[in-house]
């Protein structure tokens, strides 16, 4: 839901999620300066908004400087986006889990495509592996990061050394592309 708050000339717009996931208030400024605030189901918006005005300054100042980027494919959320580039999503990342997986050469049974909120990518216990559909707007140094790290944890379902060590055999400079990809 979107909210706005103002302080003299200034004023911030952000969105307002709720998340039974959520354990306190959490708030994120994307790309281009969009504003979202993640709240536990059972705080009351008293004490959101009240949270939200002592973090005013530093949230208008985040979301004034914040690189505008072609995000809206980023952050999109309805489903005719998603079933609009569901199978161009399918068909890139099958394409490139055959070119990532010649070195690694792991079993793995079916491949789907998600809209998934928060999550890039995942790898199930029975070896099935899920992406969200918007890595297709990802530079393509992300895509195969996201492709790598989750055929990894068809051998290491953990963040070890182990994991990362063989993730570093196919993408080197992971902790770059990692880092890149945790600022978007």
């Amino acid at each position: 839901m979107q909210h706005h708050m103002q302080e003299g000339e200034r004023a911030i717009f952000y969105n307002l999620k709720r998340s039974a996931r959520a354990k306190q208030l959490r708030i994120s400024v994307h790309a281009g300066g969009a504003v979202v605030v993640t709240a536990p189901v059972r705080m009351r918006e008293s004490s959101v908004h009240r949270y939200i005005r002592t973090k005013f300054y530093w949230i208008y100042t985040k979301s004034s400087t914040a690189p505008a980027k072609n995000n809206e494919n980023l952050l999109s959320t309805s489903r005719v986006h998603f079933l609009q580039h569901k199978k161009e999503a399918l068909h890139l990342v099958q394409k490139k889990i055959i070119a990532c997986n010649t070195f690694y050469g792991f079993s793995y049974n079916t491949v789907r495509i998600k809209q998934h909120t928060t999550k890039w990518g995942s790898c199930s216990a029975k070896r099935n592996l899920n992406f969200n559909y918007k890595i297709i707007f990802l530079p393509e140094s992300l895509q195969e990061y996201i492709i790598v790290h989750e055929l990894c944890h068809l051998q290491e379902m953990n963040h070890s050394k182990d994991f990362w060590t063989l993730v570093a055999q196919t993408v080197p400079d992971y902790k770059k592309r990692k880092k890149q990809f945790l600022s978007l």
